[in-house]
Order: C-alpha cells, then structure tokens, then sequence
C-alpha cells in the first residue's frame, strides 16, 4: 500500500469548511457517520468519506461512485495542486479530485490516509526479479471487521509466471495464516 506520508492519527470526525450541503444525502449504514467532504473543482461532485466506504455524488445528489476503504490500492494527496488521486484494487481506472476553489480539502486528506491505514492490516512483498513482483496483502472490510486477502501484480510481473505464482500462494497463505484465516485454494490470486 503506497499512500501519502505524514503522521497517523485517528479521525473521529471531521469539522471544518467543506461539508456536505443540505441537498447532497449519504445514507450510512449502523456505525458509519460522513467524517468528511468536498467539492471537486473539475466536475462540481461531492467526494464523501465515511467511517466504511468514499462514495461521489453529483453536484444534484445522484451517486457515481460508492466504494469501501479495502478497495483503495495507493493513493496520494498533492497539497500544491489540492488534488487527490487513488487508484483501486484490481486495476480498475484511477480517480482523481481537485479540491481548492469550491470548497477546499477540508479534512479529505487525513481521513484518506486514516481510513485506508484502518483497512490495512498486513502487507507482505514478493520480489524474485525486478519484474516478477507482487505485494500480498490482509486487509479488513472496515464496515464487518472481515478479514480478506488481496494480490497485486508489480509493474512488468506476468499472470503466466508459475514460479511467481507458487512464491505468491506461499506468502499469501501464510500471510493468511499469521492473521488466522483458513487456507485457500487461489481465490484472491490474480496469477
């Protein structure tokens, strides 16, 4: 998990200038509360962080995107620009918001790196060459408590490589292990 560095701290909940407006509803779920918000400069959606999930709405409320914090890869808050990119588990397209004129950041920054950080649990790396890397990683769906692993392939490591695959099987089931999950047969595995 590559995010953005600086001190941890926990977030209990954010109070500053960027809100969500009256018009714009979240429905959380039992124990989830909205702990931040802003306005994209680009697009004019809201970016909604919650205790479990991010979700994006459009300026008229409608959701265009509704993901848990387990789902988030890396990320990166660029304090000159106000924008922040992430990208998600599985490769799917990266996001990006700016967030400096309509509303500012807010408290965006630091409960992005807080809520990620509380669905990080391990992260082990497998690195035979170079290009034949993968990061094995436990991570907790924050809204259950559920344990769950992940595998993601380095840049240039191939899906065909066998020997890659048998090391990653072998750290992802002890990751699995350290953490007390059962073992699996490749599940999560990309390769």
């Amino acid at each position: 998990m590559a995010f953005f560095g600086g001190r941890k701290e926990h977030i209990e909940k954010a109070e500053g200038p960027a809100k969500l407006p009256d018009s714009i509803t979240v429905a959380t779920q039992r124990g989830e509360s909205v702990l931040a918000a802003a306005q994209d400069d680009f697009t004019a959606s809201w970016v909604a962080m919650t205790t479990y999930r991010i979700v994006v709405t459009s300026p008229e409320g409608e959701v265009q995107l509704d993901r848990p914090w387990h789902e988030v890869d890396t990320g990166a808050w660029e304090p000159d620009s106000a924008i922040l990119s992430l990208s998600w588990v599985g490769g799917t397209t990266a996001q990006q918001w700016r967030m400096r004129t309509l509303t500012g950041p807010g408290h965006i920054p630091e409960v992005f790196r807080d809520r990620v950080s509380a669905s990080v649990v391990q992260v082990r790396e497998v690195k035979l060459s170079p290009k034949r890397t993968a990061r094995v990683s436990i991570r907790s769906v924050l809204s259950s408590r559920e344990l769950i692993d992940q595998v993601a392939l380095g840049r240039g490591a191939q899906a065909s490589d066998r020997v890659l695959a048998t090391e990653v099987e072998r750290v992802r089931q002890e990751a699995r292990a350290g953490v007390g999950l059962p073992p699996t047969q490749g599940a999560s595995s990309p390769l």
